[in-house]
């Protein structure tokens, strides 16, 4: 993706659900909500490009309000955005406990190095689910044969453990392909009532577990990236 033509916003970017050496990740846009005033978010993010940018707002009693942008949608809640978001405004020594997105409270916690976000499988997309008996062939699909919707293809690489190979198309929001996409392993968490380590796009790592009532634990590793000014 080219930088955008320049006119003094500096967005930051990370990358979120990294491997442990800090590798792959899905990149996340992050305006401070003071930066963009009288400024079309949904705009902001198209011109972005990345598959999700937020708007954060300064935290208060640790508790910030956020809104999620694909390039082409407002999301009431996405997963990476949360766990990025929530990363972030720690290490610039703004810690948060909860996210208030649109969909929900968003409960954050830091443990070892990895982020959690608490979120509701039903505040997510609505995802067809494809399952492969064979990871190989899921490797081959080509992301130009999903033409609408929200597609979430997966196989086990090794059921007892919960280990799971992942990838995402979703072309009605505007992504092609997603790196890693939070909101689904939250909704197939809830679907299979059980804990995953989903290993999606090119070697990003989700972290999930299942709680009760819809509610699903989210986590990951996240890492700096390159901040851009638009």
């Amino acid at each position: 993706m080219g930088t955008p033509e320049s006119d003094g916003t500096q967005v930051e970017v990370i990358r979120v659900f990294t491997d442990a050496a800090g590798r792959f990740g899905n990149p996340l846009g992050i305006a401070r909500a003071g930066d963009v005033t009288g400024v079309d978010h949904q705009a902001l993010a198209a011109r972005l490009g990345y598959s999700e940018t937020v708007v954060v707002e300064a935290p208060a009693a640790e508790h910030a309000r956020m809104r999620i942008y694909t390039p082409a949608v407002e999301l009431p809640f996405a997963g990476h955005p949360t766990v990025g978001a929530a990363w972030w405004l720690a290490t610039q020594g703004r810690p948060v406990q909860v996210l208030d997105v649109p969909a929900g409270p968003v409960e954050v916690a830091q443990t070892d190095g990895m982020t959690w976000v608490r979120a509701k499988s039903e505040w997510t997309p609505k995802f067809t689910f494809h399952e492969f008996a064979d990871t190989e062939e899921l490797l081959t699909l080509d992301p130009a044969d999903f033409t609408d919707g929200h597609h979430y293809v997966w196989s086990w690489t090794n059921e007892a453990r919960g280990s799971v190979r992942s990838r995402m198309f979703a072309p009605d929001m505007g992504i092609a392909e997603d790196e890693a996409t939070g909101a689904a392993a939250i909704a197939l968490t809830a679907r299979l009532r059980r804990g995953l380590h989903i290993t999606q796009g090119q070697g990003s790592q989700l972290f999930t577990e299942w709680d009760s009532d819809g509610w699903v634990r989210l986590g990951g590793r996240c890492v700096p990236d390159h901040p851009v000014v638009i």
